[in-house]
């Protein structure tokens, strides 16, 4: 089964260059899972009562072009797989061309977890009957991209926790990690095909003092975002790559 969800991109939504910034699309994509699960009765309404809620694991989006203000855009979305303690959900994101033409103008894959808020632990769920009869099947070609270490970074950014950042779950919002990353550092990928892959590893809570390491490569950045202690709560990659015509 297909869902889709339509919005038109806001001034405050955009960047100095009129582009869609890379976290407002997270927070977009966000929302459409959200607003799915809660369609489908598994969404946060339904699992926080029982002491649990959604986590986003990992995220690769892939664009060809970055929605400008007041354009229309369009999330096709559906659940992968539930399996293995993971959800995956994808999506194809459209711009409206004319009245009745969509273009293909991105795709992404999400993978998603059920946290238990009390033990702050990772629970199998899909074995609930809610989840059944959900899972459409269909596949995404978007394989997922490893994170590295940066041995030695171009640059450090310090970034505190604070009330701004933190979320409903009593951590870091997901999207404020990347917002966090791409203030510390942002490729120009004017008139390319940009790629983000980004993965949560450690939750990152109020007051916690993070630093985000990023290596500048030949087609893009690479982030690390770390505490004091030296341990890493998100990694992400930004690559660029030219537009097939």
């Amino acid at each position: 089964m297909k869902y889709n969800y339509e919005y038109a991109i806001k001034y405050q939504e955009v960047d100095g260059k009129k582009r869609l910034r890379l976290f407002n699309l997270e927070n977009y994509l966000l929302e459409v899972a959200g607003t799915v699960a809660d369609d489908l009765g598994f969404g946060i309404q339904v699992l926080h009562p029982r002491g649990l809620t959604w986590i986003l694991t990992r995220l690769s989006v892939e664009m060809y072009e970055l929605p400008r203000p007041c354009e229309h855009i369009r999330f096709e979305t559906w659940i992968e797989s539930n399996a293995h303690m993971l959800s995956t959900r994808d999506f194809r994101i459209y711009k409206q061309g004319s009245e009745e033409e969509w273009i293909l103008t991105g795709q992404c894959k999400s993978v998603w977890a059920v946290l238990d808020l009390e033990k702050r632990e990772i629970v199998n769920a899909f074995d609930d009957p809610m989840f059944e009869d959900c899972v459409d099947g269909e596949v995404i070609d978007l394989p997922r991209v490893r994170m590295t270490t940066i041995p030695e970074p171009t640059g450090i950014a310090p970034h505190k926790i604070v009330y701004s950042d933190i979320d409903y779950n009593g951590h870091c919002n997901s999207c404020k990690y990347l917002q966090a990353m791409t203030d510390a550092y942002l490729p120009d990928y004017d008139g390319k095909k940009v790629r983000l892959d980004i993965s949560y590893s450690k939750e990152a809570i109020l007051g916690e003092q993070m630093n985000t390491h990023y290596l500048v490569t030949d087609d893009g950045v690479q982030y690390q975002m770390k505490n004091e202690a030296g341990e890493t709560s998100c990694s992400a990659k930004i690559t660029m790559s030219e537009l097939e015509n």
